[in-house]
């Protein structure tokens, strides 16, 4: 039985949760944003994973220690009779798929992905599968991201252009992932970097994993210097104190910028279309290299399920409390 309620799915014949919001006795979690990731008493994941939700975690280390249990990609294991492995989503650094097979078929949890390569991330993975749980931020038409080096090629464009009109450039972008992929990015064209130290903190965790990344400076409203790049997180958007009273431009990074209102809604002068999932293309693709029997969606538009059924795929939105007999 396999059923989603209040939002954490659940897989009693492994008594496994997935992504649970609430803290459980053992719980899978897929990436480490905080939407994901939470303090469980054995948490599931990725060595990668495990090594990012221990940074996001260490401020809370009064609590009871969460134990890790870690596999690698594609080494699976046993469990109850099934057999469950996990692989690259390409989403955020140890962002993993979860396959669960059985007498009775095999299920992939996607968790959040994309499928176009990334600077930063391990290289994405599909496998075939007969039910399989997919997200669908982006599941609508008008979600085309550009490809990555036009966007790549704009972000460095309009940094340079701030910093030659005597301006700051000033990236929002989200601490884990985009962070450092907009540092890649930058860096690689030679622009200096300043990072909020949220940032630096996963920062370093991406260096410990083997990614690297160009030179940067941790901000200090006492030394930053206004001829660097300032990434910052989009939850902090009031600027830092050194650039109050100094020319600035802003910028997000975002798959949302593609909507009209973008601009408005994050109150920034440019937005990029950097992001961590899937767009609509990818979306289809996904499902038409996984060959599923049946396709279920969760965190995205409803309505992408009557454009998979329009394509003759058996699909269905996973609300609150349902249950499905799949293994």
């Amino acid at each position: 039985m396999f059923s989603l309620s209040q939002k954490s799915l659940y897989v009693e014949p492994l008594d496994l949760w997935i992504d649970s919001l609430r803290s459980q006795e053992r719980c899978y979690v897929s990436h480490g944003h905080s939407d994901h990731a939470r303090e469980h008493r054995t948490l599931v994941t990725t060595p990668n994973t495990a090594r990012i939700c221990c940074a996001r975690f260490a401020r809370r280390a009064e609590r009871a220690p969460v134990t890790f249990e870690e596999h690698a990609f594609n080494e699976p294991w046993e469990e109850r009779d099934h057999r469950l492995t996990l692989f690259s989503a390409g989403h955020v650094l140890g962002s993993a798929q979860l396959m669960i097979e059985g007498e009775r078929g095999s299920f992939v949890y996607t968790g959040d992905f994309k499928l176009r390569d990334s600077l930063t991330v391990e290289p994405p993975e599909v496998k075939r599968c007969d039910v399989v749980l997919m997200e669908c931020t982006y599941g609508r038409p008008q979600y085309v991201f550009p490809p990555h080096d036009e966007v790549a090629a704009q972000m460095v464009a309009f940094a340079r252009e701030t910093l030659e009109g005597d301006a700051v450039p000033v990236f929002f972008a989200y601490s884990l992932g985009k962070a450092q992929e907009a540092m890649a990015i930058l860096g690689r064209a030679g622009l200096p970097l300043t990072v909020h130290g949220a940032v630096e903190t996963l920062a370093q965790v991406y260096e410990a994993c083997g990614v690297t990344l160009p030179p940067y400076a941790r901000y200090h409203a006492e030394t930053f210097d206004l001829r660097s790049v300032l990434i910052w997180p989009p939850g902090g958007k009031a600027l830092p104190k050194a650039l109050r009273n100094k020319p600035v431009r802003t910028a997000v990074l975002t798959g949302w910028s593609l909507d009209r209102s973008a601009l408005f809604r994050y109150g920034t002068e440019r937005g990029f279309a950097l992001s961590d999932h899937a767009d609509y293309p990818a979306l289809l693709q996904y499902v038409e290299r996984a060959q599923p029997r049946k396709v279920l969606l969760n965190h995205g538009w409803r309505d992408f399920v009557y454009r998979l059924r329009a394509l003759g795929i058996d699909a269905e939105y996973m609300e609150d409390h349902a249950q499905l007999s799949l293994f």
